[in-house]
């Protein structure tokens, strides 16, 4: 079972930059939910648009799975359709935690940095809340291999946190982020000592970088499906 999120909730005087350790991944679900306006609308419906293009004994890759829960979003639109779902992540907890929790024999987990994996013949490419933390330098490598990984039938959803252009329209955005977090119940310590954490680790693009990037790797369309402050989810054709 999940814990409340409670990993920020005392006084540090030094804080390291996030990582996914066990810490995290005993209270994640509880973490992502009460951060990430609209992540309990656009997991389910990943999973929804992902079914519409995977045939019997199709493959999926899950980058970035966490725990399993966009892996779970497919398998439940899928029913018992044979298909073959590659979740990877290169945090050890997360995928030791993932494997007690999905035990369906079509997927199969990996730990591994996904800009070292190998991708081919895919109906569906899952980066959920993933390429923010992904060098920046690196962003276009990993896009471009996953659009040629792709099937010409297949789809890349991308879900990210997004920053504006204009600095008065982020500042906006930002605010009524961290307005969402308090009425969730953070605090103004878990608040301001997780943005610490995240500030070298989480760079954000904007709609338009992101655009131009599916471009550049040679994808043939994208459009934003949702968005819901400063959040938003790509889907993508190659």
């Amino acid at each position: 079972m999940s814990g409340q999120d409670r990993v920020y909730g005392k006084p540090n005087q030094h804080i390291v930059d996030f990582v996914f350790d066990t810490t995290v991944v005993d209270v994640f679900p509880d973490m992502i939910r009460r951060s990430v306006p609209g992540y309990e609308t656009v997991i389910p419906i990943t999973g929804l648009i992902a079914a519409q293009h995977i045939a019997p004994g199709g493959r999926v890759y899950d980058l970035g799975c966490s725990l399993g829960a966009t892996t779970l979003a497919v398998l439940r639109q899928l029913n018992d359709t044979p298909c073959k779902i590659i979740a990877v992540d290169n945090a050890p907890a997360m995928i030791a935690r993932a494997r007690e929790l999905v035990t369906d024999s079509r997927v199969h987990f990996k730990e591994a940095d996904i800009l070292d994996l190998e991708m081919e013949g895919a109906s569906v490419v899952l980066l959920n809340y993933v390429l923010q933390f992904v060098s920046l330098d690196d962003r276009l490598t990993l896009l471009n291999r996953i659009q040629r990984s792709l099937l010409p039938s297949g789809r890349l959803i991308l879900s990210e946190k997004i920053r504006f252009e204009d600095a008065e329209t982020h500042a906006y955005y930002d605010a009524l982020h961290l307005h969402y977090k308090r009425a969730n119940g953070y605090s103004e310590l878990e608040i301001s000592q997780k943005r610490t954490a995240l500030e070298n680790v989480m760079i954000t693009d904007s709609i338009d970088e992101h655009l131009a990037r599916f471009r550049a790797a040679g994808f043939s369309q994208a459009e934003v499906w949702f968005r819901c402050l400063n959040w938003a989810s790509f889907l993508v054709t190659p």
